[in-house]
């Protein structure tokens, strides 16, 4: 029998996280060969750690029989943009089994995505592989993004994923039937503890100080510079607001030095210390190693992983303005950016934050109808079996809050209710508006004739 290889694909650290807890939890299938690919998908690769180079990777690499880069395979082409001519991928199947000393092994890919990127290059250049997919965040409750190749869709046997909101079913791929398997929370936090147990200090520990996570939405046009600033800034004010005089604050890699002084200025005019954690840590691996006394911020995954793993107090902050923002509609940070908004108190005004525990099989179900409104929302010619459900919600859940997660312009688009104000939903079916209308239609019919 031919020796087999599973190629495991990860760009990030947490992806390499999950992929190891699923090795260590037995969820992957045995395989003679078990090498991680690593994508460094950043916007200039060049200046951006690769995920082996991320601090604590060590830890994990023994997993593997060996890591090797995907962008080194596919260079100069940039790993996010390319993808293989129809014509060419006999071409570089044979060049990276060559390169990568596959010969004429049985190969299984487990990838972070099929729908763009490396993991759908892979796909296509493995024509009638098996294929799983992981994801390590809340998009795993989202809608797939675009129609999907049924030829490469229909390949997908499992969808691994963390377990982030126990007992919400995940949208991704779930119109191929692609079944989800949730990876083991136990193992995930052992992975995250070898992590955290390779940062020799952080700064704040011993202190069970605040940990405020930091976020970069000036990149993705998302907000400008001053208002992330202040979306940071209310960070600060809202947990020196509940009594925390010690803060850390994780910036985000490409935020600006002189903001972490302007934050460190208005921690200090609130009596409060804060210092910066600039190394790029999971945040959940920061908080089992400083053991906040909460966690607060805006970046949906790592604000509930963190407070999900250790049953840290959380709160959420801008997650309103962050929800008007998201533009288009289909932006895919909305289904993320919605469940954090619905699951956490925000921290401004609050007078204590309880310690984070799964929600109640109620509140999922809530949940879960408001995911299939906003799913049908984004993508209605990839879920349009979720229009049913997203009728009914619609019509007996909107309210003032509710309306938040959704846009008049864009219900009016699908025809869903919520689309017409109230006061006047009973106008089409009222006979003298019907009248005056058919009375335009003809002018307009009359003035449009030579």
């Amino acid at each position: 029998m031919p020796r087999t290889t599973l190629i495991l694909c990860a760009s990030s650290l947490r992806g390499a996280a999950v992929l190891a807890a699923a090795l260590d939890a037995g969820l992957l299938e045995p395989a003679d060969r078990r090498l991680l690919l690593v994508a460094n998908d950043a916007a200039n690769p060049e200046t951006a750690p690769a995920v082996d180079a991320m601090p604590g990777f060590g830890r994990l690499r023994e997993r593997f029989d060996e890591v090797l880069s995907f962008n080194d395979a596919v260079a100069p082409f940039h790993p996010r943009d390319w993808a293989p001519r129809a014509d060419d991928v006999p071409l570089w199947e044979r060049h990276l089994r060559l390169l990568w000393r596959l010969g004429d092994d049985e190969v299984r890919l487990t990838v972070e995505s099929v729908e763009a990127g490396a993991g759908l290059a892979l796909c296509r250049l493995f024509p009638g592989t098996a294929v799983d997919v992981h994801c390590d965040g809340l998009a795993v409750y989202g809608p797939t993004s675009d129609r999907i190749d049924p030829l490469v869709g229909t390949r997908v046997g499992r969808l691994l994923h963390l377990d982030l909101v126990p007992g919400l079913a995940p949208l991704l791929l779930a119109e191929f039937g692609v079944r989800p398997e949730p990876v083991p929370a136990a193992s995930y936090r052992d992975v995250v503890g070898e992590l955290a147990g390779a940062e020799d200090t952080l700064p704040g520990a011993g202190d069970r100080p605040a940990l405020l996570l930091g976020r970069c939405l000036t990149a993705p046009g998302v907000l400008t510079g001053a208002e992330e600033e202040e979306l940071h800034l209310s960070m600060v004010r809202g947990a020196a607001a509940l009594g925390h005089r010690r803060l850390v604050f994780q910036a985000h890699p490409a935020a600006p030095a002189l903001r972490s002084r302007l934050l460190a200025e208005e921690a200090a005019r609130l009596g409060a210390e804060l210092v910066v954690l600039d190394r790029p840590v999971l945040a959940e691996a920061a908080a089992g190693r400083l053991r906040p006394a909460l966690v607060a911020g805006c970046s949906p995954t790592a604000l509930l992983a963190a407070a999900g793993l250790h049953g840290v107090p959380a709160a959420r902050v801008g997650t309103g303005t962050l929800l008007g923002r998201l533009t288009p509609y289909q932006h895919a940070d909305r289904v993320p950016v919605t469940i954090l908004d619905a699951l956490l108190p925000g921290l401004a005004g609050d007078a204590a934050v309880e310690a984070w525990t799964p929600p109640p099989a109620e509140r999922v179900a809530e949940l879960s109808g408001l995911l299939a409104a906003v799913g049908y929302a984004m993508r209605p010619r990839v879920r349009p079996d979720l229009r049913d459900a997203a009728e009914s919600y619609l019509s007996t859940r909107l309210s003032p809050h509710t309306w938040r997660y959704f846009t008049r312009g864009r219900l009016a688009a699908l025809a869903l209710p919520g689309a017409v104000p109230a006061p006047l939903a009973s106008l089409p079916r009222n006979a003298t508006v019907r009248r005056l209308a058919r009375h335009a239609r003809d002018l307009s019919r009359r003035r449009a004739r030579p």
